[in-house]
C-alpha cells in the first residue's frame, strides 16, 4: 500500500507513535509518506522506506496567525496525486483531521481516479482539552465522522470521545506500540557511572513538562525518596514547565541529585540504566513514555488516570494512586527500591507485559488489517473486541 502519514513532529506521544508506525509499516513492504511542518523527532536520521514531506506555511499581512490547516490540505492533495496514496492516516485530530477532510474533498472533485481513505487516530487532547471545547466540538467531530474509520489509542479515551463530542463513528481501540526488538539494553556502567557515581538509585521522569505532567510533583515525590534511601533524578524533555522544575529542584535543595537532561534521542539508553519511573500526571490518554520504561524493564510509580491502568497493571508492574497523592506514590517508590527481589519480579512482568500486549508485531497488523478493510470497503466492519483491556 502507498500510505500517507500525517502528524506533529513535536516529541509528544503522537508524533512519536506516527513516526514508529512509518518505520514499521516500510519494514513490512509498504511505501510510507509523512507529512508534517517539519521532519518527526523520531525519523531524525537515514529511514529506508521512508519519505518525508514538509508543509510550508506562508504567511501573509492580512492573517494575524499562519494558515497550517489549508496549507497541509494541499499538501496532502499534492502528496496523493504524486504518489497514488491509497491511505491518509490522520494522528490527531486537529487539525489533520479536517486536513484529510478537505483534501479528499479537492480530489473527489478533480480526475484523480484514486481518493485515498481516511484513517483518524486520536491521541488525547485533540479530544480532551480542544474537542471538548465549545469552540471547536462540533466541527471536529464532523471531521472525524468524514474518516473511513476512526482509533483511539485506549479505551479511555474512546469513552471520553463519546462523551465529550457528538462523534457518531465506530471508535476502535488500537494501542500505542513499541519495537520493543530495540528496548532494554546491556548495562553500560560508564552512562551509569556519570548518572549515579556514588551507586545510588536511578529515578527517571519523561515528558514534555507540561502542565498536565505535574513536574513539581515528580521533584517533591523524589525529594521524600531522598529521605530514605540515595538515589538520583533524571528528568527528560523541555516544555514550559522546565523553570519550574528548576526552582523547586533549588528550593528543596536537591541540584547535586537532579540532572535536567532536555530532548535526548537515546531514551532507550537511559530507561535501561534507570531502577523506576516516575509519571505523577493529571491525566494520560496513555502514558506511551511509561510504556517505553516497562519495555526496558523499568517498574512504574504513576497516576491512576486515563489509560494509564490500561498499561501498568497496579501491583505487578508497578503502583498506580490518586494523581495528588504525592506521598503514596513515595512510598511505593521506596518499597519498590529497597526490596531487590520485589523490584525485580516487576522489573520482568514489566519487560513480559509490554512485548506481550503493545508489542509492534502485535499492533501494527491491526491498523494493515484497518486499511485493507477501509480500502475494501469504504467503510470498516464493526470493530474487533479488544481483548487487553
Amino acid at each position: 500500500m502507498n500510505i500517507g502519514i500525517v502528524c506533529y513532529a513535536s516529541v509528544g506521544g503522537s508524533g512519536v507513535v506516527a513516526s514508529e508506525l512509518a518505520r514499521c509499516l516500510a519494514g513490512r513492504g509498504h511505501k510510507t509518506h509523512v507529512i508534517s511542518s517539519e521532519t518527526p523527532f523520531r525519523l531524525r536520521g537515514p529511514d529506508a522506506g521512508i519519505r518525508f514531506h514538509r508543509v510550508d506555511t506562508p504567511g501573509y499581512p492580512l492573517f494575524r496567525e499562519p494558515q497550517y490547516l489549508l496549507a497541509l490540505a494541499n499538501r496532502l492533495v499534492q502528496v496523493s496525486r504524486a504518489h497514488h496514496l491509497d491511505i491518509i492516516h490522520a494522528h490527531y485530530a486537529i487539525p489533520h483531521a479536517a486536513a484529510a477532510y478537505l483534501a479528499r474533498q479537492i480530489l473527489s472533485a478533480s480526475a484523480v481516479t484514486r481518493v485515498p481513505r481516511t484513517i483518524t487516530t486520536l491521541h488525547g487532547t485533540d479530544v480532551t482539552i480542544l474537542g471538548a471545547d465549545p469552540s471547536y466540538r462540533e466541527t471536529v467531530a464532523f471531521c472525524i465522522d468524514q474518516s473511513d474509520a476512526v482509533t483511539a489509542v485506549s479505551a479511555s479515551l474512546r469513552d471520553d470521545t463519546r462523551r465529550e463530542m457528538p462523534v457518531k463513528s465506530a471508535i476502535e481501540v488500537i494501542p500505542n506500540f513499541l519495537d520493543c526488538a530495540f528496548h532494554r539494553r546491556a548495562p553500560d556502567p560508564t552512562l551509569r557511572a556519570r548518572l549515579c557515581p556514588a551507586g545510588e538509585k536511578l529515578v527517571v521522569h519523561i515528558s514534555n513538562l507540561r502542565p498536565v505532567k505535574q513536574v513539581d510533583a515528580v521533584v517533591k515525590i523524589f525529594a521524600l525518596i531522598r529521605e530514605q534511601l540515595p538515589a538520583r533524578l533524571a528528568i527528560v524533555g523541555e516544555g514550559p514547565d522546565w523553570g519550574k522544575a528548576e526552582e523547586l529542584v533549588r528550593e528543596f535543595g536537591l541540584s547535586p541529585h537532579v540532572e535536567m537532561i532536555g530532548e535526548t534521542q537515546d531514551i532507550v539508553g537511559l530507561l535501561s540504566e534507570a531502577d523506576l519511573f516516575l509519571l505523577p500526571s493529571l491525566q494520560e490518554s496513555f502514558g506511551l513514555s511509561a510504556l517505553e520504561a516497562m519495555a526496558c524493564g523499568v517498574p512504574v510509580v504513576a497516576s491512576r488516570v486515563g489509560g494509564l491502568p490500561e498499561v501498568v497493571v497496579d501491583g505487578e508492574t508497578g503502583y498506580l494512586h490518586p494523581s495528588d497523592a504525592i506521598d503514596s506514590m513515595a512510598e511505593s517508590a521506596v518499597r519498590l527500591l529497597s526490596d531487590a527481589a520485589l523490584h525485580a519480579r516487576m522489573s520482568a512482568e514489566a519487560a513480559r507485559l509490554a512485548v506481550e500486549r503493545f508489542s509492534a508485531d502485535r499492533v501494527v497488523p491491526r491498523y494493515e488489517e484497518l486499511y485493507q478493510r477501509a480500502i475494501a470497503a469504504g467503510r470498516p466492519s464493526a470493530p474487533r473486541i479488544d481483548t487487553f483491556t
